[in-house]
């Protein structure tokens, strides 16, 4: 589903979605507008959903390319994020209300050749690629939003190499880079306050 064919009720349907499977983990209920019966929600889509506290990351697990329809995507990667990121200890029922869900919607990844890194930073487009990056059994990626965080493309890349299990100033014949945008759903303050 492309990004001008979001119809408006879309980011409170997936996050709704997301949060509804954590609750579920949880044993717990929340309220949830309607049912999740949107036909888009049927199609095959590929998401990550990120959780953060106290604007600080607490889970963030998706999918690259789209396998199952959207809606089975965001509820798994949902209950990923909050239970199996290892980075991150398992979601507790106490810290369910205070964390906040954002859903980010890929395009489909693109090969994005380059002749050598300085190519790769010169091209890379910050705040809008989201970008895979590939080296023999080695694979990381980065969502568009990190940019915010590591606005300068050399010290992004430099990242990504590292989540990827190589060192940053790692760069051969062998380095693949792929680049995707996301839609992304902020989950709206207002539906956690009750």
């Amino acid at each position: 589903m492309q990004h001008s064919l979001w119809p408006p009720d879309a980011g409170p349907t997936l996050t709704g979605v997301a949060r509804a499977a954590i609750a579920e983990r949880l044993g717990m209920t929340v309220d949830h507008p309607e049912p999740a019966t949107a036909p888009w929600l049927h199609e095959h889509g590929a998401a990550f959903v990120t959780l953060t506290e106290q604007h600080r990351l607490r889970g963030c697990i998706g999918s690259l390319e789209p396998w199952r329809p959207l809606i089975d995507d965001v509820r798994a990667n949902a209950v990923s994020a909050a239970f199996h990121d290892p980075r991150f200890p398992q979601l507790e029922a106490g810290e369910f209300r205070g964390v906040s869900i954002e859903v980010s919607v890929l395009t489909p990844a693109e090969p994005f050749p380059v002749h050598d890194e300085a190519d790769a930073v010169a091209r890379l487009r910050p705040g809008v690629d989201g970008v895979v990056l590939e080296s023999g059994s080695h694979r990381g990626t980065f969502l568009p939003q990190v940019w915010d965080q590591l606005p300068d493309p050399q010290q992004f890349l430099g990242h990504l190499k590292l989540k990827a299990g190589l060192p940053s100033d790692h760069w051969g014949p062998d380095v693949r880079l792929s680049r995707y945008q996301v839609t992304a759903f902020h989950e709206e303050d207002t539906r956690r306050s009750t």
